[in-house]
């Protein structure tokens, strides 16, 4: 059962949180209940809503909620009542419809809603707000305001939104392919779907900014100002990273659209389609804007396209291609699979033949966007219509450097930014979560510049601090391990814990020189194999800020499925991701379970096939380059002996259960933000037989929890506390396990 604390609600006078969806409560708080900033907690008042949770500042008492005006509204509270505050699983939404004003539901366009609700979380009957702010990377700017302003009027600062519904039920959060529409969306929809902008996608190389685009359709047929897109067409100079799939795109297109005659003196056929693959931010979109704007170019949401009913789809896709000229143009199907997803229905087998016969005479070329390639209609790969494809991968550091400048071109800073060290630290970012890591270190400039009345200028310190929030796009559809201040440094006395890590993950990123000098390949993968509880997720968190990796974490059984070759895709996309975001590191936690020993299971077969796809990605013709794989267990002997053989998880590190040394380490780690008064760690872990890594934690938690209920004010952590604590946290470790999983590991040394 989640921890939960009753808290009393305050009103944040702080103007930078205002309607932002954003709680704050006092870092005390956060440990008690296993929370790290921005992430999702359950509220309940006179009604249940969820918010975004944050920390106060240190000096603020220890049992207030810092709630925004309509935080207050959505619980049904006045100031000084009691909050129950829980974490709270929190799933991206498929479908999000809201109700506004008149006036808003036909001047804001969906894909506009979309950036404005973006990464918050929402419950159905929140009230929300339209704010520029909370808008996507590409409508952070003045342009923001002047565009909402002319769509809805003077009065669009004080617009408010009600949720209705969500797909599915429960807290979701918006996420950049979810369909966010609006009540009671029928006809309307279809218009609306047609000419509109996507998702918010950064452009790579350039300062979010919006101007009207340079690109047009029909003449005649202009998007009425409630469907003009709001994107500028960035040149194609301003791109980063994706010169070749600039050429390769632009070369296309001038075969296709503008000497057709040759192909067709070839003996080919003047058709063009490309589905365009990439993470979700990383700017597909904008690219094709870029490539086409001298040409005309309609485009589909697919997303919120998706949504309408059966038949407001293909009205949807035949309004789009109808809004080209006859001397053709460009189709831009954004999200193509939530439009045509793998699930396909009758319509989907009508609208891919309306893409059939809008591309056949080549005056139309298709070009449709996807962060999920594996997710959509495989009809859509079909000769006859996107028979070419394109990926744009995640930028590396170098890129990623150049994309901070080009962001903060025209930003005032303190001296030279150190943007090389920010770039270095921001594996798997693309440029959308870099634009949103300089609004975050934006927000901290600007209120240090409040309050130490000071020149509002951006600091190295500020961008760096931006870093413990933002959470790369690349990175959603996958659990994370937690990153935070630890470093190898920080594991207690694990010596040779620390040196095969570092060896086996640190020495390859940071000398390889050294290893192409000697003439060796770097070890493949490590396996750390001890008893629960005993710190091997925290080293691999400790190991992951100390190397600066992206880190892919999975548990083994979320990799099964009982369909055919669908777990072993989602290994594949597993690796792909990895290579995609290297350097990175994938974590297989309970890897027991997802490699057992082959021949003695009885799930038709589903395990043995998905241990030949992980040996096939180890040590297959795809390299894996800048990609280490750490296995954990607390059950080696179950594991499939080939997964271990040198090339594979090569590496066993045997994890022991902490001494008293090492629990006192581990104490000082995980009491670093705990006020405590009177107690001895030393003393205190000397007594501690038997506990394991995550009971010395859960014994400092609770022993918040204890001083809370002895006074909600309380400010320290008293050893009273911690001895009441001990009542309820108690060893976990099983001598006989751990007497086991030292014997494996005396057999293995001989």
């Amino acid at each position: 059962m989640s921890p939960t604390l009753t808290l009393t609600a305050r009103l944040n006078t702080s103007a930078a949180d205002s309607r932002r969806g954003l709680v704050r409560v006092h870092p005390e708080v956060l440990t008690a209940l296993s929370l790290r900033e921005w992430d999702a907690v359950s509220l309940t008042g006179a009604r249940v809503s969820s918010a975004v949770v944050a920390a106060a500042p240190a000096d603020s008492p220890t049992g207030l909620i810092l709630l925004d005006d309509l935080t207050f509204t959505n619980l049904g509270i006045r100031e000084d009542s009691a909050v129950v505050v829980a974490p709270v699983v929190v799933h991206g939404a498929s479908r999000v419809t809201v109700r506004g004003s008149r006036l808003a539901s036909v001047s804001v366009t969906e894909p506009t809603l979309r950036r404005a609700l973006l990464g918050k979380v929402l419950s159905i009957g929140d009230t929300v707000s339209l704010l520029p702010r909370d808008l996507g990377p590409e409508l952070t700017a003045a342009g923001a305001t002047a565009s909402l302003a002319r769509s809805v009027g003077i009065t669009w600062t004080n617009e408010l939104l009600t949720v209705t519904a969500t797909v599915p039920a429960g807290p979701v959060s918006v996420q950049t392919n979810t369909a966010v529409l609006w009540e009671g969306e029928s006809r309307e929809g279809v218009n609306r779907a047609v000419g509109t902008t996507p998702t918010a996608s950064a452009a790579p190389g350039a300062a979010p900014r919006s101007v009207p685009p340079t690109g047009t359709a029909n003449p005649d047929t202009q998007p009425t100002p409630d469907t003009q897109p709001e994107h500028r067409v960035r040149p194609v100079s301003e791109l980063v990273g994706v010169d070749t799939q600039v050429a390769r795109l632009e070369e296309w297109l001038g075969v296709t659209l503008d000497n057709p005659d040759v192909l067709r003196a070839l003996g080919a056929q003047p058709r063009l389609g490309v589905l365009l693959s990439g993470p979700s931010g990383v700017g597909k979109a904008t690219l094709v804007r870029s490539v086409c704007a001298h040409r005309p170019l309609a485009e589909i949401d697919g997303p919120s396209t998706g949504a309408l009913a059966a038949d407001g789809r293909r009205t949807a896709v035949q309004a789009a291609v109808a809004t080209l000229p006859a001397t053709g143009g460009v189709l831009l199907v954004t999200d193509v699979d939530k439009l045509l997803p793998a699930e396909s229905d009758p319509v989907s087998t009508l609208i891919l033949q309306d893409l059939r016969d809008a591309i056949a005479g080549g005056a139309v070329a298709l070009i449709a966007t996807t962060s999920d390639p594996g997710g959509l209609d495989s009809r859509l790969r079909e000769p006859d219509l996107c028979d070419r494809e394109l990926t744009i991968g995640l930028p590396d550091a170098g890129q990623r450097a150049k994309l901070l400048g080009a962001i903060l071109a025209d930003v005032p800073t303190h001296g030279r930014l150190d943007l090389d060290t920010i770039a270095s630290r921001t594996p798997g970012f693309v440029a959308a979560d870099l634009a949103a890591l300089t609004r975050d270190a934006a927000l901290r400039a600007a209120s240090r510049a409040t309050r130490e009345e000071t020149d509002a200028e951006l600091r190295t310190e500020d961008l760096v601090e931006a870093l413990g929030v933002i959470r790369p796009a690349s990175r959603l559809e996958s659990p994370d391990v937690a990153l935070g201040s630890i470093t190898l440094d920080d594991v207690g006395d694990m010596v040779e814990t620390r040196q095969a890590l570092t060896e086996a993950v640190l020495w390859p990123l940071q000398h390889p020189d050294t290893f192409t000098r000697l003439g060796v390949e770097p070890p493949r993968g490590v396996l750390l194999y001890g008893p629960p509880g005993c710190g091997k997720t925290f080293v691999v968190r400790a190991l992951a800020a100390s190397g600066r990796l992206s880190v892919h974490s999975v548990k083994g059984a979320e990799l099964l499925d009982k369909w055919v070759g669908s777990s072993e895709r989602a290994v594949r996309d597993l690796f792909a991701r990895a290579r995609a975001s290297a350097p990175s590191l994938v974590f297989l936690d309970e890897v027991d379970a997802l490699a057992p020993r082959r021949g003695g299971s009885t799930d038709s077969g589903v395990a043995d096939r998905v241990v030949a796809a992980l040996l096939t990605e180890l040590d297959g013709a795809e390299p894996l380059n800048d990609v280490v794989v750490l296995g954990a267990t607390n059950r080696p002997d179950l594991i499939d002996p080939a997964l271990l053989r040198p090339g594979r998880l090569e590496r066993l590190v045997f994890v022991p259960p902490p001494d008293a040394a090492a629990r006192a380490d581990i104490l000082r780690a995980a009491g670093r933000s705990v006020p405590l008064s009177g107690v001895d760690l030393d003393d205190l872990a000397a007594e501690l037989d038997g506990y394991s890594a995550a009971d010395c934690s859960a014994l400092l938690r609770e022993a918040a929890l204890a001083a809370m209920r002895r006074d909600i004010d309380a400010a320290t952590v008293t050893a009273a506390d911690v001895e009441t604590a001990r009542a309820a946290v108690r060893p976990s470790l099983d001598p006989d396990q751990v007497a086991e999983l030292e014997a494996y590991a005396a057999r293995r040394a001989e």
